[in-house]
């Protein structure tokens, strides 16, 4: 039975939660446009907002480019420059103070959401549904702590990487190298499925929306004053 149970969550889990994203995600996006947005609350508990904004995104986008760099990085490539001992410690030490910085953060939000009158009036079920569920699941990293400092060998990191490079191939390894490892970890990779599968439903598609085209754009930017200005016509001023 604990066999099954670890399959289905560990082998057949990640691509139903895969396919919910993908799917749903376009699914959405096609059928209900005007809800793609952030839902911002910006007006009100400005100064909460912006501090707990800042930190959680910061935070959790180094953990996510962490995550992902770490996890499906092969061992082959990252061993020409680090051992896997060393990569264990830098991921400890670098995951650790992105993990404290976004948590700081996304408590001041979570605070926010919950506690002030005119915030929460103005949520949904789901926004505080995918704001607790981050909370947990950023707790449950922090707690992974102690235990990775117990395997300082990369042991551990060697099995969960092996795991996530067979989803991401197709090659799913066998789900019973897992089952020896600490609940923390288990708990932390089945939310952190969940949390793909609740995404299309959540104010989390605006990830999508993430306009980092701007930064490489090459386009003109039209400045215009009002005023004025001395030998130069009213009509404008063309800036990089």
């Amino acid at each position: 039975m604990r066999d099954y149970i670890f399959h289905v969550l560990f082998v057949w889990y990640p691509y139903f939660c895969i396919t919910a994203f993908m799917i749903g995600s376009l699914i959405r996006f096609d059928r209900d446009p005007y809800s793609w947005r952030a839902s911002s609350s910006q007006i009100l508990r400005k100064r909460q907002l912006f501090w707990g904004s800042n930190l959680f995104h910061i935070g959790i986008l180094f953990l996510m480019v962490g995550h992902t760099v770490g996890l499906l990085t092969p061992t082959s490539v990252y061993k020409l420059f680090v051992t896997v001992e060393q990569k264990q410690i830098i991921a400890i030490a670098a995951g650790g103070i992105a993990g404290i910085i976004c948590f700081v953060g996304l408590s001041m939000l979570l605070h926010r959401r919950l506690f002030d009158a005119r915030v929460r009036a103005t949520s949904t079920t789901m926004d505080i549904v995918i704001l607790s569920l981050l909370w947990l699941q950023l707790c449950l990293g922090l707690v992974t702590l102690p235990f990775s400092l117990g395997h300082r060998d990369g042991s551990v990191m060697l099995i969960l990487s092996h795991w996530a490079q067979g989803i991401v191939t197709l090659q799913p390894v066998d789900a019973k190298t897992l089952q020896g490892l600490d609940w923390p970890y288990l708990t932390h990779l089945v939310l952190g499925m969940t949390l793909f599968l609740v995404f299309p439903f959540s104010r989390l598609v605006h990830i999508w929306s993430a306009p980092v085209w701007y930064l490489g754009r090459r386009g003109y930017q039209v400045v215009r004053t009002r005023k004025p200005l001395g030998g130069a016509s009213a009509r404008g001023i063309a800036a990089e």
